[in-house]
C-alpha cells in the first residue's frame, strides 16, 4: 500500500512540473512569409512597455535578432 501511495504521489508531482515546464516557454512569433518584411518585439510584460528583444527579417531574407525572447510580444509584417 505504502508504494502505491509513493508512485501515485511522485507521478503527480512529475505532471505538475511538466506542465510548469512547459507553460513557461515563450511565444513562439509566427513566420515571416517570403517577400515580406518582418519584425517581432518582445516585451518584459502585458503593458509592452519595456522593449527586451527583437526579430527583424528583412525582404532578402536576412535576419537580425537581439535580446531575450519573452510571451509577451508585437509582430509586424509588410510586403516588400
Amino acid at each position: 500500500m505504502l508504494r502505491r501511495t509513493l508512485l501515485a504521489t511522485t507521478l503527480s508531482a512529475a505532471l505538475t512540473l511538466a506542465t510548469v515546464t512547459v507553460a513557461s516557454a515563450p511565444a513562439q512569433a509566427r513566420a515571416c512569409k517570403i517577400d515580406h518584411f518582418c519584425d517581432t518585439i518582445y516585451y518584459s510584460d502585458s503593458a509592452h512597455t519595456t522593449a527586451v528583444g527583437g526579430k527583424r527579417e528583412d525582404c532578402d531574407g536576412t535576419v537580425q535578432t537581439w535580446g531575450r525572447r519573452t510571451g509577451y510580444l508585437t509582430f509586424t509584417e509588410v510586403p516588400c
